[in-house]
């Protein structure tokens, strides 16, 4: 919450849009981390190809450490896509609760 603009930090008695906005706010922020870890992962791939130069991982030297690497990106991507399908639930119920409460 220290990252919150403090127009959106919690206080006693939000009304229904100051809750939407902190609910949407927290969507936004999980997104962010998110793109952290692809972009963390993608500089991992790169390291492995020889691409990019990265002390913490290094190139591939045999075509198994490449497709490890691959593996640790294919993992990192499949729950970064699982945790947007959560974030997309969540935007979706609140969209929904927007709508049946006006």
């Amino acid at each position: 919450m220290d990252n919150l603009p403090i127009e959106l930090l919690p206080k006693e008695g939000l009304d229904r849009e100051q809750v939407a906005l902190l609910l949407l706010a927290s969507i936004a922020f999980k997104q962010f981390s998110l793109a952290h870890v692809m972009n963390a992962s993608a500089e991992e791939l790169q390291a492995a190809l020889g691409l990019i130069e990265n002390p913490e991982v290094g190139q591939a030297e045999s075509l198994d450490e490449l497709l490890e690497a691959n593996n640790r990106l294919e993992q990192s991507l499949q729950h970064v896509i699982k945790k947007e399908i959560l974030l997309l639930y969540k935007l979706d119920n609140i969209l929904k609760y927007l709508k049946e409460n006006p």
